[in-house]
């Protein structure tokens, strides 16, 4: 038996719910004898006697002291989250309770749980794979509707159900290959290169939109950078600050007046956005202003939207300037602002150029239409409904795609079927990696110590 197994069957104790004074809190027991551990400490129902899945009333007690009136779930193998025998406690928030019982638990035989341990339990007893695992940590993060749903979607299975199919198909033919190493000095094939060929360029399509979507979905579960980028006294501040309803930003008649990139979020229609506010971007010998400008363009740089702000054709033109200097596939979106102070302006610039959003920050006129346009923009990157949000699964698909364009490149050149199985098994290892279907202790300390304890 190995350790991880021995681990397995310990029983573990934690606080599920926030530390903190509050009405309820919740500790989580699971493990072998995790039930009766519970019992020698509750006077209610025999909690052994117990059918799973019900909800007794109690005392918990030390000796004679009542220590907390409780009501004890029991949820019995293999009918819990683990599908080890488990049993959560709710007692009253307070510090004083909650530590009376770990501390009785403890003394009962449990142990503290490691962070994650209980979501790698379940992991590791086949309640559901390490992608949906890591969705747990996700869900419980989720700030917006968009992490929330991509989150669930994960947990459901969503991405690893086409991960599977993938990686079945593949060994398929990995299964063929081998074959052929076994029977190598009698020169036959068993896997048609041509169907090989066939599959592995399917592959490779299916991957693509998965590769491509990780900038998006990233962007859907730490928020979507919006730089507003003008020069000085165009409004930025006062957008920042009409956009989140708060005075987050200076706004003074003074030009320079931001000198550091101010950052806040915001969730519109379910989306979270971070936006950017940045110093006006002119010439200057002002140091410390200097500094701000420079991290203005660097804020430009990593934005996914670069919102540039300009309040006359000058200003207009000197945003056309910046632009030249980024990437093709940034998306821009040029808003007049001051619209109140100058409306044959927007009135012809609208004629001229519809794609320009007209506002007026200081009075809130046209932010709808700003917020709309964001949105619709975010939809529009969405390339399917499995969105990649990790960070380890995007490099291990990247992996994937290297192995997979070796395997065509092998057949293009007539390689053997020995260098053929080296990729393919490269291929197959990387899926794998992603599912848990291979997986190591280190992997799964790696990714189970940031979830917080109890979970």
């Amino acid at each position: 038996m190995n350790t991880m197994q021995i681990h397995q069957q310990e029983v573990i104790c934690a606080l599920a719910t926030p530390s903190g004074v509050g009405a309820i809190a919740i500790i989580r027991v699971s493990g072998l004898g995790s039930i009766g551990l519970v019992n020698s400490i509750f006077n209610g129902k025999n909690l052994e006697n117990a059918d799973t899945h019900t909800v007794h009333f109690g005392t918990i007690r030390s000796a004679d002291e009542i220590i907390d009136e409780v009501l004890v779930t029991v949820f019995k193998t293999p009918k819990s989250f683990t599908k080890e025998d488990s049993v959560e406690i709710s007692c009253h928030g307070s510090d004083y309770i909650i530590r009376q019982i770990l501390k009785l638990l403890i003394t009962k035989g449990a142990r503290i749980a490691k962070p994650g341990e209980f979501t790698q339990r379940a992991f590791l007893n086949g309640q559901f794979d390490l992608v949906q695992a890591e969705a747990v940590a996700d869900l419980i993060a989720a700030d917006s509707q968009a992490s929330h749903k991509t989150a669930l979607n994960q947990l459901r299975g969503g991405f690893s159900k086409k991960l599977a199919s993938l990686r079945s198909e593949l060994i398929h033919f990995a299964s063929l290959i081998e074959l052929e190493l076994d029977f190598g000095e009698e020169d036959v094939e068993f896997a048609e290169r041509e169907d090989l060929r066939r599959l592995i360029n399917a592959l490779l399509e299916a991957i693509a939109p998965l590769i491509e979507s990780f900038d998006f979905g990233n962007a859907i579960k730490e928020g979507v950078p919006v730089a507003i980028i003008g020069s000085p006294n165009v409004g930025k501040s006062t957008l920042l600050n009409a956009l989140l309803n708060e005075e987050k930003a200076i706004v003074t008649s003074i030009a320079g007046t931001t000198r550091d990139v101010i950052e806040d979020t915001i969730v519109l229609n379910g989306l979270k956005f971070r936006f950017i506010d940045t110093a006006g971007i002119r010439e200057t010998v002002d140091l410390v202003e200097s500094i701000g400008i420079e991290r203005s363009k660097a804020a430009m740089e990593k934005a996914d939207i670069v919102i540039f702000l300009f309040d006359s054709e000058e200003t207009l033109k000197e945003n056309q300037e910046l632009a030249k200097s980024l990437p093709t596939d940034k998306e821009i979106l040029y808003v007049l602002n001051k619209i109140d102070e100058s409306p044959e302006l927007a009135q012809n610039l609208a004629a001229k150029a519809p794609q320009i959003i007209s506002i007026s920050a200081q009075k809130q006129t046209g932010l709808p239409t700003l917020t709309e346009k964001l949105v619709s923009v975010v939809h529009g990157q969405a390339a399917g409904d499995t969105v990649v949000t990790n960070l380890r699964h995007y490099e291990h698909l990247m992996k994937t795609n290297d192995a997979l364009t070796d395997v065509i490149n092998g057949l293009e050149s007539g390689v053997t079927g020995d260098f053929l199985a080296q990729d393919i098994r490269l291929s197959l290892h990387h899926l794998g990696e992603i599912t848990g279907t291979i997986v190591t202790d280190d992997l799964l300390d790696n990714i189970f110590s940031k979830f917080c304890i109890g979970k």
